[in-house]
């Protein structure tokens, strides 16, 4: 499974989540504790907002470790709100295409974890996106499609229901047409201005998923592992929970996925 990092604040260097904690992203590139996959290397991914609505965006097919460029960018990029991600790719090609974050429009997406039997059924996935999202499909990832189905279900008006949803029939898919387990997700999309974490499954191994307010650096960490060894206060997010973050706060609401009525 994949590892993944996001941040909403004040300003910081993307570096002060990316590469700099002693368990940074780029360390559980090569060195992740709390997932089955230890290495991560099958390309990375970050998304970043400025000044404007559209986020940017750095992926490559190159392990995180490895690459200067995005020691670089992360060196000299400062952002309010930004996520990253190091992937373990669970069949799909490693190509750029597949690497997240994902963005369409102002939202930008990733997602770390596993839907059963995926290749069985990916067509039928892929029938879920509505036409006017179905362009923005680039890759052939599990993730991409999840993304593009939910906002074809309403993410702008209604990211949690949304998202519960979009899960829902890919969930409803697995357990007709795939193998067990059918659903372990986390994930994490922004609009711009708030950022919206998830925790699931379909059994009880939900994909871990963390969270820590920072005083002196003023903002909020949302992560697949603590950042540090030292650091005692990180929350651990619930499983079958869905996360808003906006400012200091912190809102939790049960993320409730009906597959049982679509599976029959």
């Amino acid at each position: 499974m994949c590892r993944w990092a996001a941040y909403l604040g004040k300003p910081i260097y993307l570096e002060d989540i990316v590469s700099r904690p002693g368990h940074s992203l780029i360390r559980q590139s090569h060195g992740a504790t709390r997932c089955a996959t230890s290495v991560n290397a099958d390309g990375f991914g970050i998304a970043w907002y400025g000044d404007r609505d559209e986020p940017g965006l750095y992926r490559d097919v190159m392990p995180a470790w490895s690459d200067p460029n995005l020691r670089s960018l992360t060196a000299t990029v400062k952002s309010h709100l930004f996520m990253a991600h190091v992937r373990a790719s669970t069949g799909t090609a490693t190509s750029r295409n597949n690497c997240h974050p994902f963005a369409v429009g102002k939202w930008s997406f990733m997602h770390n974890g596993q839907f059963g039997g995926y290749d069985s059924w990916r067509r039928s996935a892929e029938l879920l996106i509505p036409d006017d999202a179905y362009r923005h499909r680039k890759g052939a990832t599990d993730s991409e499609a999840l993304f593009l189905c939910a906002l074809g279900e309403g993410l702008q008006q209604d990211p949690c229901g949304a998202l519960a949803r979009a899960t829902a029939r890919f969930e409803a898919l697995a357990r007709r047409r795939g193998t067990a387990p059918h659903v372990r997700l986390t994930c994490a999309f922004s609009d711009g201005v708030r950022l919206y974490a998830v925790r699931y499954a379909s059994d009880d191994q939900a994909p871990t998923l963390y969270h820590r307010w920072s005083a002196t650096r003023g903002g909020r960490a949302v992560v697949s592992e603590p950042l540090e060894s030292d650091e005692l206060d990180w929350f651990e997010v619930p499983p079958g929970t869905f996360c808003t973050f906006e400012g200091e706060s912190v809102t939790i609401a049960p993320f409730v996925v009906q597959s049982d009525r679509l599976a029959a």
